[in-house]
C-alpha cells in the first residue's frame, strides 16, 4: 500500500496532479479542496495517498490533509453505493468540518447539494456514517463556519465548470476574485464576479 508520496509537483490540474519521485511520475487524483493547498509547480510536495487496486488499473487518490483522506476512506469503505469518484466529489463540494456537521445534524438537503449526490445517497451517508463520524464532529461543527469561504470557492468553481468553462480557467477566475476581495464568501457572488473576469 502506498500511503504517501514525497517529491516534486510536476503538473497540477484541479482534479489531478503528477508527483515526480526519483525519476518516476505518479498520477494522483485529488479533490478540489486539496488543489487549493498545493505548492507551485516544481515545488516540493508531500501528499497522503489511498491506492485503489482494480483488475484493469492501480489508481492513486491524494489528499493534502489526513482529515480528507480519512473521510474519503469512510465514504468508500462504509457507505454502500459510493465509489472513489463520488467520494472525491463530496470532498470537492464540502469542507470536511461542514460535512461532518451535516452528518451529525442529519442535514440530508445540505449533503444532497453536492454534485452527483442525490437525496437517497445523502440519506444513506447520514445513516451509515452518523456513528462513525462521532462526537468529535460536534466541536468541529463550531469551526465549520470558518471553512465556509473554502466551500464557497469550491462551489463557485464547480458551478463555472458546469457552465462549460475549463477547470483551470474557472479556478483561476475565482481565485482572482478572492484575492481582490477576500470578504467575498458566497458562491453566488463568486460566480457572478468570476463570470465578468472570464468574459
Amino acid at each position: 500500500m502506498i500511503t504517501f508520496l514525497e517529491g516534486t509537483l510536476a503538473e497540477a490540474l484541479p482534479t489531478q496532479i503528477v508527483v515526480a519521485v526519483q525519476g518516476v511520475g505518479y498520477q494522483v487524483l485529488i479533490p478540489l479542496s486539496s488543489f487549493d493547498r498545493l505548492p507551485v509547480e516544481g515545488g516540493k510536495i508531500k501528499i497522503l495517498t489511498h491506492l485503489q487496486v482494480r483488475e484493469d488499473a492501480h489508481i492513486l487518490y491524494g489528499f493534502m490533509s489526513a482529515e480528507e483522506r480519512d473521510l474519503f476512506r469512510l465514504l468508500v469503505e462504509h457507505v454502500s453505493g459510493i465509489g472513489p469518484k463520488l467520494a472525491l466529489a463530496v470532498l470537492s463540494g464540502m469542507a470536511v468540518p461542514m460535512f461532518k456537521a451535516a452528518v451529525v445534524n442529519g442535514a440530508v438537503a445540505e449533503i444532497s447539494r453536492v454534485k452527483g449526490v442525490g437525496k437517497k445517497t445523502a440519506e444513506r451517508i447520514v445513516l451509515e456514517l452518523k456513528d462513525k463520524v462521532g462526537v468529535a464532529a460536534a466541536w468541529e461543527a463550531a469551526s465549520a463556519r470558518q471553512a465556509e469561504g473554502a466551500a464557497g470557492m469550491n462551489d463557485a468553481v464547480l458551478a463555472l465548470i458546469s457552465l462549460g468553462y475549463k477547470q483551470v480557467d474557472a479556478h483561476r477566475a475565482v481565485k482572482q476574485v478572492l484575492e481582490a476581495d477576500p470578504g467575498c464568501k458566497s458562491a453566488e457572488d463568486l460566480v457572478r464576479r468570476a463570470l465578468k473576469a472570464l468574459v
